[in-house]
């Protein structure tokens, strides 16, 4: 049986806790939370937060990239956030290679040459949502009044640590 087959059967009892009460389609919070794809950060429990309560846009690193800014205006613009939350975390996969070294890589197991691709890897977590959070700040698609916060996740303890 493949993991699809189980998530189907895991579901129907996840459906019937679930109920049929209709939630909006506007998060409660209006915060948008921008993180790591990373299976060991399980962000609504983590952050105190209840189906229907906020935007969770995930992607390798957590990183601020045009597709999550994209992501962030529907947000924004559709959804009514008026909140960003960037949150990275240890021990992340982004950490474990250099854009030249996965360039090689990939050049080597899938014959695909990707030099000048940015990953967007990095070295200290902690810098890496200062970065993203300058990203925000800078872009002009992210209006001034919108609060944006960083965070850092530790995968051992569950514990956050704000980033200034």
């Amino acid at each position: 049986m493949s993991y699809f087959e189980r998530f189907l059967k895991t579901n129907q009892a996840y459906a019937d806790l679930h109920g049929t009460a209709h939630l909006p389609l506007k998060p409660k919070t209006h915060v948008a939370i921008v993180t790591c794809m990373d299976s060991r950060l399980h962000v609504a429990p983590a952050l105190g937060l209840a189906l229907g309560d906020a935007h969770i846009l995930r992607n390798a690193g957590g990183r601020i990239t045009d597709d999550m800014i994209r992501s962030l205006v529907i947000s924004q613009q559709q959804m009514g956030t008026r909140e960003i939350v960037v949150l990275h975390h240890t021990d992340c996969g982004a950490q474990t290679f250099t854009n030249e070294d996965f360039a090689a890589q990939l050049k080597r197991d899938l014959g695909v040459d990707v030099e000048g691709q940015d990953f967007l890897p990095f070295a200290d977590p902690a810098e890496s949502v200062r970065e993203d959070m300058e990203i925000l700040r800078k872009s002009p698609l992210i209006p001034d009044d919108v609060v944006i916060s960083g965070a850092v996740y530790d995968v051992d303890t569950g514990r956050l640590t704000e980033v200034k």
